[in-house]
């Protein structure tokens, strides 16, 4: 292989899970030490995020110096060739409440792009262990074991449905079901892929946030929709801070029955913040 010959897949993956189980073993130095007096320690979210985002970079530069990571340099809009056109998009921290406060629900998401095409999205959840992969196009995957998304499912009073925190300031729950806010993005796209809830409601997300676990979230037979029906095309939000519209991660069978239940409950959705 020459300095510029693109790397096959399985060197690319073996390099991304390694990297993502040593951030996450950086990131335990962490997990769980906020202020106590304090309701957000942001301070230690800040250090964390940036020894993890730093973390990352080092070992990309170290292994592909070719490669780019998103949000480091300007955002190129023209095709090149080789492994120039590699960008890998990292979120350091997903979940970021419950990783201060010690509850094990919060992650660290990765995916790499060629041309700003994806070429696979990989979530992994440190205190847990859990590890979400797949490839685009192909094959999703917890653990090692493959997921799907059934292919029809009823709502029922045993049903799920992921929303985000100021859900209840723009609906009126007309879903017979739980609802559920775990405070971790990626957690929710890759529950929903696994068949464990029959959507997620998203608000006040960001690019990085969706990158890997949309890619999950397809190969498992999902989709992201806006909440009107419209198509979602993450790559148009690229360059905005966040996407503030309210998108719903669901299997496609599923969109329009979560969707009746919203309207039928909405009091007005708004371009609000999480």
């Amino acid at each position: 292989m020459t300095g510029q010959d693109l790397p096959g897949i399985d060197e690319l993956r073996t390099f991304a899970e390694e990297a993502m189980r040593q951030a996450g073993t950086e990131a335990m130095h962490f997990y769980g030490k906020g202020d106590p007096e304090i309701r957000f320690d942001e301070n230690l979210v800040t250090e964390a995020e940036l020894r993890l985002s730093e973390f990352f970079s080092s070992r990309l530069k170290d292994r592909f110096p070719a490669h780019q990571v998103f949000g480091d340099v300007p955002l190129r809009t023209r095709y090149v060739h080789d492994q120039e056109g590699c960008l890998w998009v990292y979120d350091a921290l997903d979940g970021v409440a419950n990783f201060q406060a010690g509850i094990p629900l919060w992650g660290t998401s990765l995916a790499l792009l060629e041309n700003f095409w994806p070429v696979f999205g990989m979530f992994y959840m440190p205190a847990s262990g859990d590890l979400f992969y797949a490839e685009a196009g192909k094959a999703a995957y917890w653990n090692g074991r493959r997921i799907t998304i059934p292919e029809s499912r009823e709502v029922s009073n045993e049903s799920l449905l992921f929303t985000y925190s100021r859900f209840n300031n723009h609906y009126r729950s007309g879903f017979p079901g739980k609802i559920r806010n775990l405070g971790c993005t990626a957690a929710h796209l890759c529950y929903v892929a696994a068949g464990r809830a029959e959507g997620a409601l998203l608000s006040n997300v960001s690019y990085q946030d969706l990158a890997a676990a949309q890619i999950i979230l397809n190969a498992a037979g999902g989709e992201i929709r806006k909440v009107n029906g419209d198509k979602f095309y993450l790559n148009e939000y690229m360059e905005a801070k966040r996407i503030d519209e309210h998108i719903l991660a669901a299997p496609p069978v599923a969109h329009q029955m979560v969707k009746l239940y919203l309207e039928r409950a909405a009091t007005g959705v708004t371009k609000d913040s999480d």
